[in-house]
């Protein structure tokens, strides 16, 4: 999967390839949760596990991870909630800067705290900006960050965000209406942010569907990303991939 995942993430974007990511939040996650994903992730080829959330209540990060490693070859990505969802057993790390937001501790106050633990473990950062969108209910993410999230019916808001975030050198864009949203972010919106930035683009929160998938696929999502529908239904991931593999090879024909 090439040398880096900052690299890997750039050739999808080139080659106009989509990758679908699990995301796993350790707090769901027993063993027999673990190893069925891992079944299903192998099965798909799917290559990318997003792994944290805006909670951690057991500290099993480090195992988790080694369990995962044991049962796939997926690269394993963390999704850090917060400076303290850090650990060298991952292959890469969302730094994520929370640009829909005012809240500055999670546009660099954390960030201050986490990176001499990351230079120290080694671990491969993907600067992100990180966009919360409003997925019709509250999340626990807009809730922690205490801030609001951007607007779903405001694609022009969302657009010069992620242009100000690329401008900053952020080399990737996070739109997420968070875990457990009622509606996913719009084709609209993911629009917009697509035509604004040339970054790759990670859409994810509320997909419940194959279909709302390749909406955000078809609109300029690189990478999709499914949580909690997958916990629910397992075989919807595999379907998701195998559309998504499908739509690669057509935008390559």
């Amino acid at each position: 999967m090439g040398h880096s995942m900052n690299t890997y993430l750039k050739e999808l974007r080139r080659q106009n390839k989509k990758a679908l990511a699990v995301l796993i939040d350790p707090d769901k996650s027993g063993t027999d949760y673990l190893s069925r994903i891992a079944d299903v992730i192998n099965r798909s080829g799917i290559e990318l596990i997003f792994f944290g959330g805006s909670l951690l209540t057991k500290y099993e990060l480090d195992e988790h991870i080694k369990t995962l490693k044991s049962l796939t070859e997926a690269k394993i990505i963390l999704f850090p909630g917060s400076s303290l969802q850090v650990t060298p057993e991952a292959d890469a790390l969302l730094f994520l800067s929370l640009i829909s937001g005012r809240n500055p501790e999670l546009l660099i106050g954390q960030h201050v705290i986490a990176a001499p633990l990351i230079r120290q473990f080694n671990l491969e950062t993907i600067s992100t900006g990180y966009m919360l969108v409003d997925g019709g209910r509250p999340t626990t993410a807009s809730y922690i960050s205490g801030s609001l999230p951007l607007p779903a019916d405001k694609p022009d808001i969302a657009a010069c965000t992620a242009m100000a975030g690329e401008m900053l050198g952020l080399n990737h864009i996070y739109l997420d209406a968070g875990s457990g949203a009622m509606n996913p972010v719009s084709a609209d919106m993911v629009g917009a942010v697509r035509n604004a930035v040339d970054v790759p683009l990670i859409v994810g929160g509320g997909i419940r569907s194959v279909e709302e998938a390749l909406r955000s696929a078809r609109a300029g999502a690189d990478v999709v990303v499914v949580g909690n529908a997958a916990e629910k239904d397992p075989q919807l991931l595999e379907d998701i991939a195998l559309q998504l593999h499908a739509l690669s090879a057509k935008t390559q024909a």
